[in-house]
């Protein structure tokens, strides 16, 4: 006998595969890593009370210790808020810990003994709070560069299509040249000519505008084609027709059209940015020792022989690694090829 199917649990599963829970899923997905960078960004304005200590502290009895494993239970089988084990060195060639299960620390237990959340380096530092103070300088790097080269570009793609002419010209020539060049020994070449012993201040105003130099040529030309064709429509036509200036007209109907391309572009530049400046850090041409960027951090995983005993120090190459993924992902989510299987949802949609 053929089985009756239950109509109410065939338009369920109909409404979950169709095409509107799809665009919900996708929608959904695209949010997720706002998200993420959103937290990343509150992490990185809280730093210096997230970290549990210092990034310069030493601790001179626990070179290179391991990453120490969260607990709540202890050997008793109490439960208790989340603590670790304090780790023994018990032997120095060898790098070899124990744990001491007599004693507890928490996450800010405040005495001697310290809890290494990624571990800790040759001086005893403790790497979680680096890479989270780390973060401060990196990051800032990256987004700051990455709005000025925006706003640079910006200004000049609107300033080439309104002029037109030899000034349109000459500013589109001037983008080619930059745009030609190879970035990375552009930023290397710019930051080669400046001193090398720079205040910490200094390095961070010289990377951001060597990095925003670099990154402007193409911003430029993507506005100034928008602004080029949007100038031509019809909302463009009818504020000139109401007496509106060419300054008006650009900035409040020309410019605003090209915020999807400005926000594509910031995906591009920001996880772009950060590589270069790990880089420039990690030739010693950025930050220098004993200031904490994820660069200069990975110059203590550059011995082979140091990542195969310590691996734990390669934790700022998977920083940087997460928060470019993050950022990629935040550009795919924007990506209209996806969208365009999937129209917005209507007011009147049930």
């Amino acid at each position: 006998m053929r089985a009756v199917r239950d109509p109410t649990f065939a338009a369920t599963r109909l409404r979950w595969a169709g095409p509107t829970f799809a665009a919900a899923r996708l929608r959904w997905a695209s949010r997720a890593p706002v998200i993420a960078l959103a937290a990343l960004a509150l992490l990185v304005i809280a730093a210096p009370s997230l970290a549990p200590y210092s990034p310069g502290r030493q601790f001179i009895d626990h070179p290179f210790a391991p990453p120490m494993r969260p607990h709540v239970v202890d050997d008793q089988g109490q439960w208790h808020l989340p603590f670790a084990y304090p780790l023994r060195l018990v032997d120095p060639l060898e790098r070899r810990y124990v744990e001491d299960r007599t004693q507890r620390v928490g996450i800010r237990s405040g005495g001697p003994e310290p809890w290494f959340f990624f571990g800790s380096d040759a001086l005893g530092r403790d790497l979680f709070s680096r890479v989270i103070v780390a973060a401060r300088l990196s990051l800032g790097v990256a987004l700051l560069a990455t709005l000025l080269a925006l706003a640079i570009g910006a200004a000049v793609g609107a300033a080439a299509a309104h002029a037109g002419g030899w000034v349109d010209a000459a500013l589109m020539q001037l983008t080619d040249l930059v745009i030609v060049l190879p970035g990375i020994y552009v930023v290397l070449a710019l930051r080669g000519v400046l001193p090398l012993l720079l205040t910490d201040r200094q390095v961070f105003v010289a990377l951001v505008g060597v990095l925003a130099f670099v990154g402007w040529p193409a911003v430029a030309r993507g506005v100034r084609g928008i602004v080029l064709v949007e100038g031509r429509s019809e909302y463009a036509e009818a504020a000139r027709a109401v007496g509106a200036g060419s300054v008006r007209v650009i900035a409040r109907h020309l410019l605003p059209a090209t915020r999807g391309f400005l926000a594509v572009q910031a995906t591009v530049l920001v996880p772009a940015f950060i590589m270069a400046e790990a880089t420039l850090s990690y030739v010693s041409l950025g930050f220098l020792a004993p200031t904490p960027t994820w660069g200069v951090m990975l110059l203590d995983a550059a011995a082979v022989r140091t990542v195969l005993d310590a691996p734990w120090l390669l934790a700022p190459a998977a920083a940087i690694v997460v928060t470019v993924l993050l950022v990629n992902s935040l550009s795919a989510s924007r990506d209209p090829i996806l969208w365009a299987s999937f129209p917005p949802k209507s007011s009147n949609s049930n």
